[in-house]
């Protein structure tokens, strides 16, 4: 059963892509920047496996590749693979779901640092609500509208988020793990045009939650349903805070609550699409950043606050350069310098 992680005191850290196509570069640009907390990094410009979705469907049960989409065959026969899922979920054998180099170039690269140092090591994976609403079937129906491959989505994911913590600790010497859930299409929640059920994601959620041992967040840079991800009780809630504090905010008495008891808060308060960022500062950001704190502090003990939180980019970073990318995660990390100095760990 997933845990909270140890509290961060408002370290910073990144979210899944950098642009480029170097797995070196990239891991040694994320551990010169976050060396307390890294993370790794996806990088999906060196071709169509390393994308969202693509990077996590390799062992997919009757899954097609065409046109630079991926399908599922609805019109083959899947059952033995699918049972095979289910079986390779009940007896844990995660093994058979791993990443290699064409899929993660970059986990594969970050597999070979010694981060023993480091407070927590992060990756993330597809999760099944994005994954299933993504891939379609013959009858063009995504996945995740078919109760019994939605299950089965869940428990692929469980054992692939299993083996990344066990491959993270194994082979880096990490003292603790966070794999977070890729959720963008949670912002469906509650949608009457593309509808998403809640039974189904909480019980995927709890699938994946059974299986995996270390922290394990959900990533979600849309507007949702707050109060349903934080009674889900993941160990880290990571949001796009420059564009959707003001939303997420409504939820206060329930942030307060959630990070009472132990969870987590990615407030993602630096832009990570470069032409967004260019206009701002990183004193304007900061200032952006001090504004939420201070409404949230009104309601709960600032040390709670800063030992709760996290700074990052709003998402992964794909509009730009690797200068501009540093750049990015370089105010991400001066941020959390401020933060810490002005208000020390208590």
């Amino acid at each position: 059963m997933s845990k909270m992680i140890p509290s961060p005191h408002s370290l910073a850290t990144g979210v899944g892509a950098l642009p480029g196509t170097d797995p070196e570069v990239a891991c040694n640009d994320v551990l010169a920047i976050f060396p307390r907390f890294p993370y790794v990094p996806t990088l999906p410009e060196r071709g169509l496996l390393e994308g969202i979705v693509f990077n996590d469907s390799g062992q997919l049960p009757g899954r097609i590749i065409k046109n630079d989409r991926l399908l599922y065959d609805s019109t083959a026969d899947n059952t033995a693979a699918m049972e095979q899922v289910y079986m390779d979920y009940v007896e844990g054998n995660y093994a058979p779901y791993g990443f290699n180099k064409e899929y993660s170039s970059g986990f594969i690269e970050m597999m070979t640092h010694d981060l023993s140092r480091a407070m927590v090591l992060k990756c993330q994976v597809t999760g099944p609500v994005t994954f299933g609403m993504q891939v379609v079937d013959a009858d063009k129906r995504p996945m995740y509208y078919d109760t019994q491959l939605a299950d089965m989505l869940s428990k692929m994911i469980a054992l692939k988020a299993r083996w990344c913590e066990v491959e993270m600790k194994q082979k880096t010497g990490v003292a603790e793990t966070v794999v977070v859930v890729n959720e963008p299409y949670l912002a469906s929640l509650g949608s009457s045009v593309v509808p998403v059920d809640q039974d189904t994601v909480r019980t995927g959620w709890e699938d994946i939650a059974a299986r995996v041992e270390g922290g394990l967040g959900i990533h979600c840079c849309s507007n949702t349903d707050w109060q349903f991800v934080m009674d889900l009780r993941p160990s880290v809630i990571s949001i796009d805070a420059y564009t959707t504090a003001k939303e997420f905010l409504l939820y206060a008495d329930a942030i307060v609550t959630y990070m009472e008891r132990g969870g987590v808060v990615a407030w993602g308060i630096v832009p990570a699409e470069y032409k967004i960022f260019a206009t701002e500062t990183p004193d304007r950001l900061y200032d952006r950043y001090l504004d939420i704190r201070t409404r949230l502090c009104s309601r709960m003990p600032e040390h709670l606050f800063d030992a709760q939180s996290l700074i990052t980019p709003s998402c992964g970073i794909r509009f730009a350069d690797r200068k501009g990318a540093i750049e990015i995660m370089q105010t991400a990390a001066e941020i959390s310098r401020r933060i810490r100095k002005e208000k020390p760990v208590q």
